[in-house]
């Protein structure tokens, strides 16, 4: 049984995530994912966001995630540096659609996808996974995606093992997105991605996929792999006592992590001093890092 609070914060990121994809359903990724729908077809599911298309729910998962990032109004968690929202809540909708589940084992499957995604990524410790050009934000995605589905498709405990070490045999991303300047490259590693693997993990075994019991210890396992330094501690610390949707910020405006802060400065300024466009002749804007590295001069 879930808090109130927890319940009443899961229903607006959850809104939010849906005003995210809503949005971007008239960008112009919106079209070519439209198309590949259309193209691949599959049993007929899972929503689109936006139309009137079914599809399988992978690949609307695979849709929705991107659309849900597109235009960066999606949430943000600071302290695993992930992007919870675009990756759990259309993993989420996609299985609980298919499987006909109502909207409290939906809204429950979305807390505990933001629970363990979190979890995962601060037990890797984002820095650390960054540092070689690795994206935290995508690798804990998987996470985020993987845990809802496995919920909503009724998984065993075992069955829940397996599909964890699915996710993490998917876990993958690398920071070069940030050069795309459509922002489309982006919007698929950040939440299209992760939320198709996650369900295709779950649904592996669901299918009847066996693997590893347990891919977070013992020889090779995932975080070790990911992380030189990983903290497995985080993996269960305050799980079922904190809620990580609770701790997880909605954008104010339609703009990467970085830009929130100055932009508020910014239009705080110009309210305040009532300034007009062509008073202002050169404007430079300084962040700490890493922050200013990650927005310095990019063209998307």
């Amino acid at each position: 049984q879930l808090p109130g609070e927890v319940v009443l914060c899961a229903k607006r990121h959850i809104l939010d995530a849906f005003a995210a994809m809503v949005s971007a359903s008239t960008l112009p990724v919106a079209r070519v994912l439209t198309a590949l729908v259309q193209t691949e077809g599959g049993n007929p599911d899972s929503s689109l966001v936006g139309s009137s298309l079914l599809t399988t729910a992978s690949l609307a998962a695979l849709a929705n995630g991107t659309l849900a990032h597109a235009d960066e109004t999606d949430d943000f968690h600071p302290s695993s540096a992930t992007h919870p929202g675009c990756s759990t809540i259309p993993a989420a909708l996609a299985v609980a659609e298919r499987e006909h589940r109502d909207g409290t084992a939906f809204l429950k499957a979305v807390v505990l996808g933001y629970d363990i995604g979190c979890r995962v990524t601060r037990a890797l410790v984002p820095r650390l996974v960054a540092a070689p050009g690795h994206s935290p934000r995508s690798i804990g995605g998987t996470f985020c995606a993987v845990a809802p589905a496995a919920s909503l498709l009724g998984l065993s405990a075992m069955q829940v093992s397996y599909a964890l070490s699915y996710a993490a045999q998917q876990a993958s991303g690398i920071g070069s997105y940030i050069r795309d300047r459509d922002h489309m490259e982006k919007a698929f590693a950040l939440g299209g991605m992760p939320a198709r693997n996650g369900v295709t993990a779950a649904l592996l075994v669901h299918a009847g996929f066996t693997g590893v019991e347990d891919v977070f210890q013992g020889e090779r396992n995932f975080l070790h792999a990911y992380s030189p330094d990983p903290k497995p501690s985080e993996l269960i610390m305050e799980l079922g006592s904190r809620f990580e949707i609770r701790e997880t910020s909605l954008k104010k405006y339609c703009a990467g992590s970085p830009i929130q802060a100055p932009l508020e400065a910014l239009l705080a300024i110009v309210s305040d001093h009532n300034l007009k466009a062509r008073e202002v002749e050169e404007l430079t804007v300084r962040l700490p890092e890493p922050n200013a590295r990650t927005v310095d001069n990019r063209q998307m």
